[in-house]
């Protein structure tokens, strides 16, 4: 399969509220940094499959993919398509049965699950359907625990989720428990927590199916300012109309990657 690249079309930024403090990538280690020009994402030949041997399903078949830094990018597709199994392995969150992963010039496959866990924590921030906010922990405290388990001083913890949060909106909810806030107060959260550790990649799996119209929007508007301000987003889902938010989209079908060319002439 061709490596999916961005296109050269222009991007169309919409909000001018800049979020850089809260989007700038943190420098990975002289052993595992990489050049200025170095994708943050970069999957080649990638396949996965479940149990072994003759029993062994496919998921994903062959895929390529690249996400340039500062790229806005979607994934689109139906339930049972693969979108998922994608999203765990370009999340660290699960490994290739075979191909190649370079997560900003890292190798995955060459890391053991320690240092697949030190790797997410540093340079992937995650945004999910049902927030997974700690129900007993303020907004602060929740957006402070990447933080916790990076090895952050405490005071600076707390300074840094208050500013996150205020970033999003949110400066007046900092000691609001997630019960007491909106749906799409609580994404703002999870946004918030996302983006504290100033990662290279934010990824998010289907950030609004949780939220009604309205609250989607606003979620989308947010997700634009921080595109505008330099953060890289890879965004699952399967709403056109969320997709199209996006700078770049492709597709995928039972477990291949397609452009929107090509997915003209696969069947639905």
């Amino acid at each position: 399969m061709e490596l999916l690249t961005p296109s050269s079309a222009p991007r169309h930024g919409r909000h001018a509220r800049v979020m850089e403090e809260v989007t700038q990538p943190v420098t990975a280690p002289a052993s595992q940094a990489s050049s200025d020009n170095c994708p943050v994402v970069s999957l080649r030949g990638i396949n996965k499959s479940y149990g072994e041997g003759a029993l062994a399903v496919p998921i994903l078949h062959d895929i390529d993919l690249q996400v340039e830094q500062g790229e806005y990018l979607a994934i689109m597709g139906p339930s049972g398509s693969g979108k998922s199994t994608l999203m765990n392995i370009v999340g660290c969150l699960d490994v290739a049965t075979s191909g190649t992963y370079l997560l900003s010039g890292t190798d995955v496959s060459q890391l053991d699950d320690e240092g697949l866990s030190r790797l997410r924590n540093r340079t992937i921030g995650f945004v999910f359907q049902n927030f997974n906010l700690l129900p007993r922990e303020t907004a602060q405290e929740n957006v402070a625990l990447p933080m916790l388990y990076g090895g952050v001083p405490r005071s600076e913890r707390i300074d840094r989720a208050r500013e996150a949060l205020e970033h999003v909106g949110l400066g007046d909810r900092v000691d609001f428990l997630p019960t007491q806030l909106s749906g799409g107060q609580k994404q703002r959260v999870a946004i918030a927590r996302a983006m504290v550790m100033k990662p290279s990649l934010l990824l998010a799996d289907e950030p609004t199916g949780a939220l009604d119209t309205a609250s989607g929007e606003q979620i989308m508007e947010l997700f634009q300012e921080l595109s505008d301000s330099g953060a890289t987003i890879v965004m699952i889902t399967h709403e056109r109309s969320i997709a199209d938010h996006a700078h770049r989209l492709v597709f995928i079908r039972d477990g291949r990657l397609y452009t929107s060319e090509e997915v003209e002439g696969v069947a639905e």
